[in-house]
Formats: structure tokens, sequence, C-alpha cells
């Protein structure tokens, strides 16, 4: 039997009913994505956020705790006020903080936290410019938890915040981290602050412990101009800046900035110092070693368009300086390199190499039959063959002493042959090519 044949007025309701229904769905969908849109990109889709300031990650070695009685026997900073301050190298009327508990083995709680102009603007002091305080949030809360292992991104803020001015963030954990875990970045050559009891909205901090150390915050970022991008930089000691001036912010990266920072062309770029004493490129040593970090600290990190490495001295110094143990350190170093080219390249990014400076003299790495300076010329000889990186940046060239290559001008350095001092942190600066950065990938 044939169903019964339906009038054209059924049909025409029907298919209004439809519509009306595609309709409703359709509004309900777009409002759901205009809610769910980035505020920041309804805001101004001119900006974007961009990281001006990093502190490489470190788990906390015992010497490098914060003194007592700010660590106890089994918890640290239990009813401690941190102050401390960093030079940010991009501007913008926002910002947000990340704080991270990368190598706690126990949560972190933050109860309250702060940021503000530091007094007359200088790095490393304890009060802060009268008025410029301003509290942040977390998902709309003074308080939030850090898991362990993971990072704390802050609700974004309205605070202007002038390309190479200094910031001062201050924190505080009213229970502590229940461990001896702590996430820091110790080498910081800049002054932080510790005192008991919440001091976050304190215009000053007299009598607070000074320490030079930098803990728990990691980066922060500054909602710039969509034209705005960033360098980082992938290094050990020498560019994390030992022998430079404490407070002073005369690492070789510092003065790149103030180069790039006095040319209209290149102004608008931030500068990321991502580098640790002792660090390698193929074996953890102060930090992970940068094949397992390079996600982290740099393809994660917003809109960085270059990557500079200067990686690899500590790996051919901690080898035996036999020639079998430095021709096998230098081979896994020039994969370790390819390697990392590959991964920055998959995320649009140009990596230049950098040569390894000398270290001739140094009672760490020299070695009397020469085997190590052998590893460091081959490394180098790869480094400035054209095809591997995008482009060389000669640091041995620019600071060696011309009468022995194998070592360090004697006016550069710090003292033991290795490290450099202020003025050889401004001839590294002054040897990296503006031009390499007046365009974005």
């Amino acid at each position: 039997m044939k169903p019964p044949r339906r009038t054209p007025f059924a049909t025409l309701l029907s298919t209004c009913v439809l519509v009306l229904a595609l309709a409703v769905t359709a509004s309900a969908l777009t409002a759901l994505v205009r809610r769910t849109a980035p505020v920041t990109a309804a805001v101004d889709p001119g900006r974007h956020w961009v990281h001006t300031w990093t502190g490489m990650p470190q788990l906390t070695e015992p010497a490098n705790l914060p003194p007592a009685p700010y660590t106890g026997a089994s918890s640290v900073l239990v009813d401690t006020t941190l102050r401390q301050t960093v030079r940010v190298t991009a501007g913008g009327p926002r910002i947000r903080l990340r704080f991270s508990n990368a190598y706690g083995d126990t949560p972190l709680p933050l109860t309250a936290v702060t940021v503000a102009l530091p007094r007359d603007g200088r790095a490393g002091v304890s009060a802060v410019e009268p008025g410029s305080l301003r509290r942040v949030t977390f998902a709309g809360r003074d308080a939030t938890t850090v898991p362990v292992g993971a990072q704390m991104v802050s609700d974004p803020l309205d605070f202007e915040l002038r390309a190479g001015s200094e910031l001062t963030v201050t924190a505080y954990t009213a229970r502590g981290q229940a461990s001896l875990a702590l996430t820091s970045h110790p080498g910081s050559r800049t002054t932080s602050y510790l005192v008991h009891g919440d001091h976050t909205r304190d215009p000053d901090l007299p009598g607070a412990t000074a320490v030079d150390h930098w803990y728990l915050l990691s980066d922060v970022e500054v909602l710039a101009p969509r034209r705005a991008r960033a360098v980082a930089v992938l290094g050990d000691s020498l560019t994390d800046g030992r022998g430079s001036t404490t407070n002073g912010n005369d690492r070789w990266p510092d003065r790149f900035y103030d180069r790039l920072h006095r040319s209209p062309a290149t102004s608008d770029l931030a500068v990321l110092n991502q580098a640790a004493g002792g660090n390698r490129v193929l074996d953890d040593g102060l930090g992970p070693n940068v094949l397992a970090r390079l996600d982290r600290d740099v393809l994660s990190r917003s809109a960085v368009a270059w990557l500079i490495l200067f990686e690899g001295v500590n790996d051919i110094g901690t080898a035996a300086a036999t020639p079998e143990a430095q021709r096998a350190v230098t081979d896994d170093l020039l994969a370790g390199y390819r390697q990392i080219v590959v991964r920055a390249h998959a995320q649009g990014i140009r990596v230049y190499g950098a040569t390894l400076t000398p270290f001739g003299g140094s009672t760490l790495y020299d070695d009397p039959a020469g085997e190590r300076e052998a590893a460091r010329q081959r490394v180098n000889a790869w480094i400035r063959t054209p095809g591997h990186f995008d482009a060389v940046i000669d640091f041995d060239r620019a600071v060696r002493d011309p009468a022995a290559p194998d070592r360090l001008r004697s006016a550069l350095h710090a003292g033991d042959w290795l490290h450099l001092n202020p003025e050889g942190y401004r001839v590294l600066a002054a040897a990296v090519p503006e031009r390499l950065f007046r365009h974005a990938p």
C-alpha cells in the first residue's frame, strides 16, 4: 500500500522548520566562535604576543638555593616574598608573565604576584616607582598553583613597557614549595630580594636578603606590533654572561640588543637569552642538553624568527683529551647541529651558527697535546662551510689573539682564558652582522 501523498502545504511547512533550525544552529555556532576568539585578536589584529625576556629554567643546585631561613630541611620559600628585576627587549601596552615549575617534584603555590617599574629604572633594586605597582591575576584570581613540571601563564595585564627597560616582578608564596626541587636561573647576574611575609604591594623591601639568582619566573611576553619578532640565543656560560657585571646588563646578547635597538630597521626586535653555564649540546650538565630543551626554550617561544647557536665548547672540554674521544665528540656535535637546524627550519626559523671561541691557557679545557683545540678547529671549519647554517657569525675571529689563535686576546678574557670580560662581550656583540635580522623569514 502506498503512503498517503503529502499536501503542498505540509511540504512547505516542513522545509521552513528545517531552514529555521539550520539558521538557529549557525547563529549559535557563530556566537560560540566569537566568544572563544582570542581577546587580543578582537581588540587589535595589528598586534601579537612576543617574548620579551626569558631565563632558561634549571634545577637549582644546593649551593644556589635561597639562603636560610628561606630554605628549610624539606621545603623552600615558605611565607616568602621574592622581588626580582628583568630587562625586557620589546615594548608594548600589555604584558603577561610565565612562572615555571619545570623541575619541581611538588606543586608550586603562588599566593600573590605584582609587577611594577623599578626605582629610577635600575636593575637589581628592591624599590619600585610610586604608583606603578599593579596586581597580576591568573584566570581572574590572585592565587594559582603551578603543577609539577608545568608552567603557568598569567592573565594579560594593561601595563605599558618600553623596549630596553627594567620590570620588577614580586611574588609571594604562603606555603612555599614542599621540597627542595626548585626551578630557577642561578646565573642571573642580577640581584633579587627575599623577605618573609606578603610584601608584594610594598614600595620597598628594607632589610630584605639579597641574592644574585632568579627563581620561579621564566618568561615575560608583550603584546607588540605585528612586525615585531624575536631572536633566540642558545648558549652556555659565555652567553649567560659569566665575567659580566652584576646588574650591568653587559652580557653579549644585551650588547647585541643595544645595537639592534639603535637601528630603525631592527629596533622592534626582541633578544631572548636562553643560555646556562655549563650547558652542552649533547649531554645534560647545568640544565638539559640543547637537543632536549630546543622545543621548550626556542620552538615554543612566541614570535621567534631567528636562532643563534653558540654552543659546543663544553662538549669538547668535558670529553677526554684523546684523539678517539675528540673525534667522537666532534662527529656527534656536527650531527647535533644538523638536528637543531632541521627542527628549527620546520618552524620557519632561520639558524645562524656562531664559531666556538678559543680556550688555550684554560686550566679547565686546554690539554698539552692540543686534542681539544684540534676538535674546536674542526667544528669551526664545519660551521664556516656554506650550506650548513643560514649564516655564520665568526666569534672566534673576533676575539682570538692573531699571534696565538688558540687563545683569547689577553685584554678580553675574565682571567681564566675561557670566559670573557665586559669588553670581550662588547666585541662579540659587535661581530654579529645586523643585516642578518632586517627581514623576517
